[in-house]
């Protein structure tokens, strides 16, 4: 007989009935994606980080929800399931994880993610957001972040995916406190994911520096 700690955290069903959207650039959004009854673990063993930022999974420590949450992610049905929804072969791609737990008033800017990424997932792992700003903006082009065509409030279990294309622009609002969200990509290769480590890694250094805001 199964049990609750043999069941996968994260709901694979739901991901495979949510259709992809085409405007602005390909996404979808599933809210519910991490199941209701493992949130309170995985919240109690998310990572302890006290500065802003994109922290590489390998620099922190976590507890054993968390670290369940994160072999589903990056378990084969997953990326099969990313693979059908996108139109790509992502068998066999590397992949990389980085969390953040606060956001500063200077985050969340209009850009669009490097061309090494192929497949950029965000899962949020906050409580109802009421605030305006850290809500992800899927824009239709880079000039403005009133001019968009979805908006991703980060509640806790929700689960954005998009496909890593020169037209995928998105930014939020400012927003400046606690925000916890879970970056996974598939990238290129493994010298991609090499560079990004080293580069991470350098920035999560210089953030527990006594000077780093």
């Amino acid at each position: 007989m199964s049990t609750l700690a043999d069941a996968s955290p994260i709901d694979l069903d739901r991901l495979r009935a949510t259709p992809v959207a085409d405007a602005p650039f390909a996404h979808l959004i599933v809210p519910g994606f991490l199941r209701a009854d493992v949130r309170d673990a995985v919240e109690a063993d998310y990572p302890k980080i006290d500065k802003p930022g994109s922290i590489p999974l390998f620099s922190v420590t976590s507890g054993p929800a968390f670290q369940r949450m994160i072999d589903a992610l990056r378990g084969p049905e997953m990326t099969a399931a990313m693979s059908e929804k996108f139109d790509l072969d992502l068998a066999g791609r590397p992949t990389m994880v980085t969390v953040r737990a606060r956001c500063r008033a200077k985050d969340g800017q209009i850009h669009t993610d490097s061309k090494g990424k192929l497949v950029t997932v965000l899962l949020y792992m906050n409580g109802g957001w009421e605030a305006e700003g850290g809500r992800l903006r899927l824009l239709n082009g880079p000039d403005s972040l009133d001019d968009f065509a979805a908006e991703v409030p980060p509640d806790a279990g929700t689960l954005l995916a998009f496909k890593c294309t020169p037209d995928a622009w998105h930014g939020h609002k400012p927003y400046e406190g606690p925000r916890r969200a879970i970056q996974l990509n598939w990238v290129v290769d493994e010298s991609y994911v090499r560079r990004e480590q080293r580069r991470h890694g350098l920035s999560a250094f210089l953030k527990k520096l006594p000077f780093a805001s």
